[in-house]
């Protein structure tokens, strides 16, 4: 697998007011959600309102971020040069143990993965600043 991730850089999205938490967590080396004050519901993506009851005051707070595979799809085309070394790659909807659903990569899986597997989150710098968060089977596969 290339390293480092630096290949990544261009696709990396526009940081906000409303998404800078997140990313900058992934540049700690942990995941970061919002977490509604009101309800206790934690949300991704980011937005100004709480998905689950309308409250505006959501704090950002670290999560373990594993989860399971809801849903995957294998990637046989290299859409980017950056995936081509990767070829096939799976794209995973994983169900957070805390609340939300993700799409994340798994890049590099030595066997396939299946709906209903067990994931946690293996985050990637792509330089100095910027960290891309990715998953992985718990077991190590």
């Amino acid at each position: 697998m290339p390293e480092p991730f630096d290949v990544f850089a261009e696709l990396f999205p526009q940081v906000t007011e409303l998404n800078a938490s997140f990313w900058e967590g992934l540049a700690a080396g942990e995941v970061r959600l919002q977490q509604c004050q009101q309800c206790g519901v934690h949300q991704h993506p980011p937005e100004s309102f709480c998905y689950g009851c309308g409250a505006t005051s959501l704090a950002w707070t670290p999560v373990g971020a594993h989860g399971t595979v809801y849903s995957y799809i294998i990637v046989h085309q290299p859409y980017h040069p950056a995936f081509r070394p990767f070829i096939p790659y799976t794209v995973a909807i994983v169900q957070l143990d805390e609340g939300p659903r993700i799409l994340g990569a798994m890049l590099g899986l030595e066997t396939p993965i299946a709906i209903g597997d067990r994931v946690q989150p293996r985050i990637e710098a792509i330089d100095g600043e910027r960290s891309m968060l990715l998953f992985e089977p718990e077991n190590g596969r």
